[in-house]
């Protein structure tokens, strides 16, 4: 089968679906690939590259389009491009169907077949195919830099001898991959760093990154379906606005990335919080795609309110092109992987695979979204009778008893043996021994697992007991026997020592 990649018409849109690279390895799954001439170049990618890699270059779109079996884009399709998906083609792009059911209806003809990779389900298996994720990753470290071009200061604070300049304050709402991204940016360019999400399990991720997490009063659990946020409550949401309210009045620059799958973006600044914030402030509002979240945000705008700079760019990851095209390329190269299990150059759509049967909304002219549930056979298990069951328990039971018993009588003959012939002196040191067996086996049995490691550590320094004899030997007349116990001396302390330190290192890591 061949597979097209188009130029991307979207005013502003510089990433290609393929690169070079990830298209010699689809070479390999069978595929014969060719490319609208000039698709790469906004992406640092020439014609050349691709042709080097064994990519055939087509002068038009619509010779791209009539002579694929399947049309890989980055960017839903356009409605010029509707009309070119006919007959049995596939189409692989970003779709959005909750939001295009519409396109989505009239594009149902022809047999063809449509992988939205937008659609990809939130679980870890297919971590390596979401764009989403992918993308958001881009556009929250971009964000940071957006903000950094328009904010009058530095990041990072500095004294110098001019005077001391303070760090700037970053509020990052939302702490999804593209507020986790920003946190992180921002963080590496020296800003003090605080976040705030609705889900509790982001607190620890936050704080991993060394930011501050905020929280309000009220025991509420913000996690949606698929791990995106949920609308809260009221009450919740009264208190969030006044927490962000009293963050307003110090915070240097917010970025917000609060979304909620199917809805309009939740407005979190209002009109009144922007007021709040210094003259030379920033806010860029990742949300401006599905109307912001701030009230003041202008789709693919820079606004200016109350000395407030509001940045609406949504084409940030178009802003960053090679590392936007890489990544996307890298998730076709895992779906291909995936839908070509012959390395054959043939897709097979496996409709009982749920990642497949997820990002798969066409199917043959018929509409497959939302995706059907697969019922899951549930296997039968024999039951073993109860009676069987407690006559096996019995059995292993008197097995234990009766052995016990000989165990114990033969070692009480041992020790009796052994008594008779041992001398007294050896007697003492080796009933000290039976019984610090004993007590240790008792003692590590009894500590949980994963204090294992921290518990050999000590025991290793607490067995370097050995330095009271060398401390004895030391003042030995022998200069040999002076050496040898300083030496001994020397070893052990850094065992002690070495010991102690390690043990109290990997406690700490058991320490929130």
């Amino acid at each position: 089968m061949i597979i097209g990649i188009p130029k991307e018409t979207l005013l502003d849109e510089n990433r290609v679906a393929i690169t070079p690279g990830v298209a010699a390895r689809l070479t390999k799954l069978g595929y014969s690939i060719q490319l609208e001439k000039g698709a790469g170049i906004k992406s640092n990618f020439t014609d050349e590259q691709y042709r080097s890699v064994g990519v055939k270059l087509v002068t038009s779109a619509k010779d791209l389009w009539d002579s694929s079996d399947i049309i890989v884009k980055i960017n839903s399709p356009t409605k010029d491009e509707e009309k070119l998906l006919t007959k049995s083609k596939t189409l692989i792009s970003l779709f959005f169907p909750s939001q295009n059911k519409n396109q989505l209806q009239l594009m149902a003809v022809d047999e063809a077949n449509i992988i939205a990779m937008d659609a990809v389900p939130r679980i870890s298996r297919a971590q390596k195919l979401d764009v989403l994720s992918s993308m958001a990753n881009i556009a929250g470290s971009r964000a940071v830099i957006e903000a950094s071009h328009s904010f009058p200061r530095f990041f990072g604070g500095q004294i110098t001898a001019a005077g001391k300049i303070p760090p700037a304050k970053v509020l990052v709402i939302g702490a999804g991959v593209a507020g986790l991204s920003a946190i992180g940016t921002a963080g590496s360019l020296g800003a003090v760093v605080r976040a705030f999400d609705t889900r509790p399990e982001a607190k620890e991720q936050v704080e991993s990154l060394n930011a501050e997490f905020l929280s309000v009063d009220i025991n509420e659990d913000g996690t949606g379906k698929g791990g995106y946020a949920k609308t809260m409550s009221k009450e919740y949401i009264e208190a969030e606005y006044k927490l962000f309210e009293e963050q307003c009045k110090e915070i240097d620059i917010i970025i917000t990335t609060a979304l909620i799958p199917g809805k309009p973006a939740p407005k979190l600044i209002t009109k009144k919080m922007v007021e709040l914030m210094k003259p030379g402030s920033v806010i860029v509002d990742l949300a401006a795609e599905q109307g912001g979240n701030c009230e003041f945000t202008q789709k693919d705008k820079l606004v200016q309110e109350a000395g407030v700079t509001i940045i609406g760019y949504t084409d940030l990851p178009s802003r960053l092109p090679s590392q936007s095209s890489q990544l996307y390329a890298t998730n076709i190269q895992h779906l291909f992987s995936e839908i070509t299990p012959a390395k054959d150059g043939k897709i097979v759509f496996d409709m009982n695979d749920e990642v497949i049967r997820s990002m798969t909304i066409l199917r043959e002219g018929k509409i497959t979204w939302p995706p059907p549930e697969i019922k899951k056979e549930i296997s039968s298990i024999k039951k073993e009778p109860r009676k069987e069951t407690s006559v096996v328990i019995e059995k292993k039971t008197k097995s234990k008893k009766t052995s016990s018993p000989i165990g114990f009588i033969l070692s009480i003959l041992a020790l009796i043996g052994l008594g008779s012939v041992a001398p007294p002196s050896f007697m003492a040191h080796f009933t000290v021994f039976v019984l610090a067996c004993f007590i240790g086996y008792m003692v590590v049995w009894n500590v949980t697992a994963s204090l294992h490691t921290p518990l050999m550590s000590v025991t290793n320094a607490v067995s370097s007991i050995i330095i009271i004899g060398a401390l004895i030997q030391i003042s030995s007349g022998s200069f040999l026997l002076t050496v040898m116990a300083s030496l001994a001396i020397f070893i052990t302390s850094i065992n002690i020592f070495g010991g102690f330190a390690v043990t109290k290192r990997m406690l700490d890591m058991f320490k929130k």
